[in-house]
Order: structure tokens, then C-alpha cells, then sequence
């Protein structure tokens, strides 16, 4: 068990912020206020959480469309991320990337994508990178259970495992891809499983428990850093929220029982690692309660920061999107 109280405490503040961003977001999309799709990551925070504290400020970071909580556990500003939600300027891409699209080159966010299993190629684009330049960077990359079975992610850990690159793949297996649990659609009984098949380790890890993912990472970290090359982590975890919000307006045959759901809940990973805290005399229910009480303000004082923002000017359309820029009238 980890005994620096310090880094205890961090696990659950960053997935206290984590939770209140994306409680948020989710509010502001039933509003109105936030337009296209938002998949929040409640219910996961441990796995981002752990898997980026064990990653050093320089190392690299890919994620996917359940985008929030990555930059976030990374150390990512929730004033820029909230803002690039509502999509103004002041937004971590300008506003134009919105809530699946969020970078941070300044604390190794390399970028986030809605197509699943694209930041893949990315990450061992970074390794590689990495390596041929001597460096002793690491390069952590989410990935869903839907994205394991696109060709993308085969090809990718396959590469990675023949040049041996720093890469630590992590599959939150939330055991949804949409409304198709994972069983159904994956040949083996547990996706860390497929690790063998590229001769790397794969490790199956209790994706609600923060300490276990920080673990589990911080192995395969120093692993990579030895250049014994990529690992597969697989944190096995459960969204609370449906795949995206609004999702029930269109799927309307409930996928999960209610029991299930219920079940998954008692495992929170916020609860867990509370619990824990108290426990271990590392925090009284006061503290946590100021902590609580503090992330809450934070991200309050995100949204006021994007709401009075600005948009991005009409003459910046096409800036940042190409690198020979389409030639405009500004007159």
C-alpha cells in the first residue's frame, strides 16, 4: 500500500475534479448551453487518475472521445478545458475543437479523438520519437473496449512490440461500446488477454481503485523506461452515465439492468479511495470535506471563466487547420 499520504490525497482531489467537470458538462448539455456530443467520464476517474500519476509531467498522453478526464488526471487547466467545451477562444484548441478534441502539448497532452483507436498511432509516433532520440519519455495511451478490436490498435501494439517502444496502452474497459457489452464482442475472456499474441505483459487491474491502476502503470512505466518496450494495462471500470448524453432519447430498450448499474456504484471510485484516506488516518471527513468543497468552487470558477469568454473571431475559421492556410479576403 502506498504510504505517501501526499500523493493519496492528490488520487482523490484530481478525481473529485474529474467528477465536478464532467457533472457539469452534463448539466449544461441538458440545458442547452453546450451543443454536439459529450461523453462523460463518471464512474472511470480512477483509471485516468492512477494511470497519469504515475507518469512524469514530460511524458506523452493520448486519449479518445471520453475526453475530459484524461487532460484532467494529466494536470490539464479545467478553465481552458471547460472553455473549449463552450468553444470559445480561450479553449485549449481555440474553441474548435470541442468537448473530444482536447490538447496540451506544454504537459504532454498530444491530442484526443472521436475515432476510435486513431490517437493509437499517435502514441507510438511519440515513442518512436522518443527513442531515436534518446530520451527516457513514456508515452501513455487510452483506449476504450470498442476501440480493442479495430485493426488500428492491433497494428499499433504490433509495431510497438517489434521495436520495443515506451508505450503503455490502457484499455478502460467500461464494458460498454455504446450499448454492446464487451463479451459479446471480444473472443477472449478479458482484453489484456491479447497481450500475448505481441509477446508483451498484460495485466487485468480493478479499473474503480485508483491505487491499483497507479500500480499496475507505475510497473509498466519503468518497464518502458529500461526499453523493455509497451505494456498492455487493462482497468476494468464502469460509466455510470449512458455512452453519450442524450443516448436514452434514441435507444430506447434499456441495455443494462438497473441491478448492475446499482452494483457498480457501491464500487465508486471517489467512495473507495475516501474510504481509504479515513482509514489510513490520512484524511479526516473535514478534510475531504474542504476538498470537496474547494474542486466544486474550481470548476464553478471554470465555467464563469468560458462563459465570459469570447467566441473566436468569423476571420480565424480556417487558422491552425492547415499548414499552407486557404487564402481569405480579410478586407
Amino acid at each position: 500500500m502506498i504510504e505517501d499520504k501526499e500523493l493519496m490525497v492528490e488520487m482523490l482531489r484530481r478525481m473529485l475534479c474529474i467528477r465536478y467537470f464532467d457533472e457539469q458538462a452534463v448539466e449544461l448539455v441538458q440545458r442547452g448551453e453546450l451543443v454536439g456530443a459529450v461523453h462523460a467520464y463518471i464512474g472511470e476517474e480512477a483509471v485516468a487518475v492512477g494511470a497519469c500519476l504515475a507518469l512524469r509531467d514530460n511524458d506523452y498522453m493520448t486519449g479518445n472521445h471520453r475526453s475530459h478526464g484524461h487532460p484532467i488526471a494529466k494536470g490539464g487547466d479545467v478553465r481552458r478545458a471547460m472553455a473549449e467545451l463552450l468553444g470559445k477562444s480561450t479553449g485549449y484548441c481555440k474553441g474548435k475543437g470541442g468537448s473530444m478534441h482536447l490538447a496540451d502539448f506544454s504537459i504532454g497532452i498530444l491530442g484526443e479523438s472521436g475515432i476510435l483507436a486513431s490517437a493509437l498511432p499517435v502514441a507510438v509516433g511519440a515513442a518512436l520519437a522518443t527513442k531515436i532520440r534518446g530520451e527516457k519519455r513514456v508515452v501513455a495511451a487510452f483506449f476504450g473496449d470498442g476501440a480493442s478490436n479495430e485493426g488500428t490498435c492491433h497494428e499499433t501494439m504490433n509495431l510497438a512490440a517489434i521495436w520495443k517502444l515506451p508505450v503503455i496502452f490502457v484499455c478502460e474497459n467500461n464494458q460498454y461500446a455504446v450499448t454492446t457489452r464487451f463479451t459479446e464482442v471480444v473472443a477472449t475472456p478479458n482484453i489484456c488477454d491479447r497481450a500475448a499474441a505481441y509477446n508483451i505483459p498484460g495485466v487485468l487491474v480493478d479499473g474503480q481503485d485508483v491505487v491499483a491502476m497507479y500500480e499496475a502503470v507505475s510497473e509498466a512505466v519503468e518497464r518502458a523506461r529500461l526499453g523493455l518496450g509497451p505494456s498492455l494495462i487493462e482497468g476494468r471500470t464502469y460509466r455510470y452515465q449512458d455512452h453519450s448524453e442524450g443516448l436514452r432519447r434514441i435507444v430506447r430498450d434499456p441495455y443494462r439492468a438497473e441491478e448492475e448499474i446499482a452494483y457498480w456504484r457501491t464500487r465508486d471510485p471517489i467512495l473507495l479511495q475516501r474510504n481509504r484516506l479515513m482509514e489510513m488516518k490520512m484524511a479526516s471527513e473535514a478534510e475531504i470535506a474542504l476538498m470537496e468543497a474547494a474542486e466544486r468552487a474550481r470548476i464553478a470558477e471554470a465555467l464563469q471563466f468560458a462563459r465570459q469568454s469570447p467566441y473566436p473571431a468569423p476571420e480565424e475559421v480556417f487558422d491552425d487547420l492547415f499548414s499552407n492556410p486557404i487564402p481569405i479576403d480579410r478586407s
